[in-house]
């Protein structure tokens, strides 16, 4: 099995050695007008929307015919995983794949990365946002960016007229606490009837997970970090140059509005999802992806809110947000190795980028598609994207419980700050196989 792999290995070297030239050509350039080389059937499995995906492929098709052969099947996010490894055992696997950043760890031995004579660090990083760096590798580029799903801040513009708050959008976390106090109300018995900001919890915190990851991140933790050796370690418990305990300090933060004794006191665990209690007109403030801004206009048509950028720390000079990133990747087992890297250059580009942007909702990742003109909503989410950052999950989905935990410890007082961070960083480093 071994000599197998190896030899699999020097095919799609070769393949990459020959399409060199022509890669670093689309990364330069931006842009692809077409060809007469035959690609062959090409099956792309990914996460993002299909009817997007398809449009993409239907507008680039009308300027190059050989993308006729190429499909897309759209698949459950939490299974897409388990789907992949299972059809990679059976040789029944796709040609290219959607590969989101959070899976890079757990899924780096199932793809060939592309070398780095073929997309150098150097085009890389010319071409895409810093954020996409993540899919960076010592043994090169796991795959090439296509798009960048950021966190935004959702706003419900009339809740903070009736409060009386001047801003429109708070732009420090100083001003979340403020706008947390004005607006929540709540009944005789206590209950909360509208919140000022859905933060706190974890089970009804939509995205609770990517909320608090933001915190540490603007706090100074990189939560995991590479090692010159190449093997990545939890980094939760390091300090910063600015905040001793970035982990403990955006832990703190975020927890203080689940408790009862804070003036800022806005969310509980009997109330609705975030998503849901917002689109029904109850929340303020709603943290949650770029994407999702369709899905709450349709949600409630008439419900009077905003976007804006995610809040940063007061006097930061690291301004981020955390951002899902996807990349096109050749998985191993690939029957159209040769086709499917060419689709992936192809799709890559700036034309099919900009395409599935307008499409999909979710902003690009490439330099040149994001300094186009925006405005409005698509404007903050191409922001947004430049300000994405990701980190090195070791499971996404296990690690669903360490960062539950985290929470759950704290606002329960089961556990001092200090502990529920060491907790957390024995599971990381647990997961991570160190």
């Amino acid at each position: 099995m071994k000599t197998k792999l190896t030899i699999f290995q020097l095919i799609i070297l070769a393949i990459f050695g020959m399409l060199a030239i022509g890669g670093m050509i689309y990364f330069a350039r931006g842009t692809y007008g077409g060809g007469t080389g035959n690609i062959g059937e090409v099956l792309i499995w990914g996460t993002l929307d299909e009817r997007a995906f398809g449009a993409m492929l239907r507008a680039l098709s009308e300027n190059d015919s050989r993308l006729l052969r190429v499909e897309y099947d759209q698949h459950d996010e939490r299974a897409f995983d388990s789907d992949l490894a299972e059809a990679i055992a059976k040789g029944r696997g796709p040609d290219l794949i959607v590969l989101e950043h959070e899976y890079i760890l757990k899924d780096q031995e199932k793809v060939i990365p592309f070398p780095n004579d073929v997309v150098s660090e150097r085009t890389f990083t010319e071409t895409f946002v810093n954020g996409a760096s993540i899919f960076f590798t010592p043994n090169g580029a796991l795959g090439v960016p296509i798009a960048v799903d950021p966190l935004v801040m959702y706003i419900n513009t009339d809740l903070l007229n009736t409060a009386a708050v001047a801003s429109s959008s708070p732009r420090s976390w100083n001003e979340v606490f403020d706008i947390a106090e004005k607006v929540t109300r709540k009944d005789d018995a206590q209950n909360i009837v509208k919140s000022g900001a859905a933060f706190g919890g974890y089970d009804n915190i939509t995205h609770a997970k990517a909320i608090l990851a933001t915190l540490i991140m603007q706090a100074g933790s990189l939560i995991t970090t590479r090692s010159m050796d190449g093997k990545v370690h939890s980094s939760l418990t390091a300090s910063s140059a600015d905040i001793a305990q970035p982990a403990q300090s955006a832990l703190r933060f975020y927890t203080e509005f689940a408790n009862p004794t804070k003036v800022v006191y806005s969310w509980n665990r009997s109330l609705p999802p975030s998503r849901v209690a917002f689109g029904r007109g109850n929340v303020a403030l709603y943290i949650g992806y770029a994407s999702e801004y369709a899905l709450l206009r349709a949600q409630n048509p008439n419900l009077n809110f905003t976007v804006a950028l995610l809040p940063q720390i007061k006097d930061t000079s690291r301004a981020l947000t955390f951002a899902k990133m996807y990349a096109f990747a050749v998985p191993r087992g690939s029957l159209n190795p040769t086709g499917a890297t060419t689709v992936s250059l192809i799709l890559a580009n700036t034309d099919g980028s900009r395409v599935l942007w307008k499409a999909s909702g979710v902003p690009s990742a490439r330099r040149d598609v994001l300094a186009e003109p925006a405005d409005g909503p698509e404007a903050v989410f191409r922001d947004a994207a430049i300000m994405g950052r990701g980190w090195l999950d070791p499971d996404p989905q296990r690690t669903e419980s360490t960062f539950k935990g985290m929470i759950d410890d704290a606002t329960s007082g089961a556990s001092r700050l200090a502990e529920a961070i060491q907790r957390a960083e024995r599971d990381l480093t647990n997961l991570l196989g160190i």
